[in-house]
């Protein structure tokens, strides 16, 4: 039995999804364009330098929607997978998965973006194990723009991780082998905990560590 993890923004798809959200509800006219971009691309940046406050960056990204009607925010949700997210979805990509599903391996997708923008994005991939950032919601379901539990981003995806391998009543031992596919150095937590790292459309911090150390280098998409 063989454990298959991804990471998903910029492994599976070429954007990253968080970012792009933001994007788009300004061209929706939810958020104020200049200053909402301003803070939607700072919080990128440190996403990339290693150095993000997950918890500032959830109460900013979800400001403009979460107090939004719930149909509404389904709507939009939809609208964004179908014109943003799914053109990002490339057949190379497809095709690990599926190829995985096929081996008869579990397959989870481990990403630190919410649960919200991921869901449908890992249905598309046919992956039903989906370990994302949870966000917190009131007694009414609304969503508090706080972070439920642990966020899966750095030492903090292990845990989440480990989490679902106990709730499944599984150890990572309890796999012939366990293989990960990350683009970012944030990810290196997970990446030095299974047995197979694979450096997947990596950055460059990510790429000299992967040279380095012997990972298996791969590139889905440019």
């Amino acid at each position: 039995m063989k454990l298959a993890i991804f990471d998903l923004d910029g492994t599976l798809i070429a954007k990253d999804s968080d970012h792009a959200f933001g994007e788009f509800l300004v061209e929706l006219g939810w958020a104020d364009g200049a200053a909402f971009k301003r803070g939607n691309d700072l919080f990128y940046q440190q996403y990339v330098a290693g150095t993000l406050d997950i918890d500032a960056y959830v109460d900013f990204a979800t400001r403009p929607w979460r107090d939004r009607a719930e149909d509404e925010q389904h709507t939009v949700i939809a609208r964004f997978m179908r014109d943003v997210m799914a053109p990002a979805i490339g057949e190379s990509a497809r095709s690990l998965v599926r190829a995985h599903r096929d081996a008869g391996d579990r397959v989870v997708i481990a990403t630190s973006t919410n649960e919200f923008i991921t869901r449908p994005i890992a249905d598309a991939f046919g992956v039903a194990t989906l370990i994302a950032t949870q966000l917190e919601r009131d007694a009414h379901g609304r969503v508090t723009g706080r972070i439920r539990g642990v966020p899966s981003l750095r030492d903090g995806k292990v845990t989440r991780v480990q989490q679902w391998l106990q709730a499944e009543g599984l150890r990572l031992a309890d796999f012939d082998s366990s293989v990960f596919y990350s683009d970012s150095s944030n990810d290196m937590p997970l990446l030095e905990l299974v047995s197979e790292p694979v450096a997947t459309n990596p950055s460059p911090a990510l790429e000299a560590i992967a040279r380095e150390r012997g990972w298996r280098i791969l590139r889905l998409f440019e």
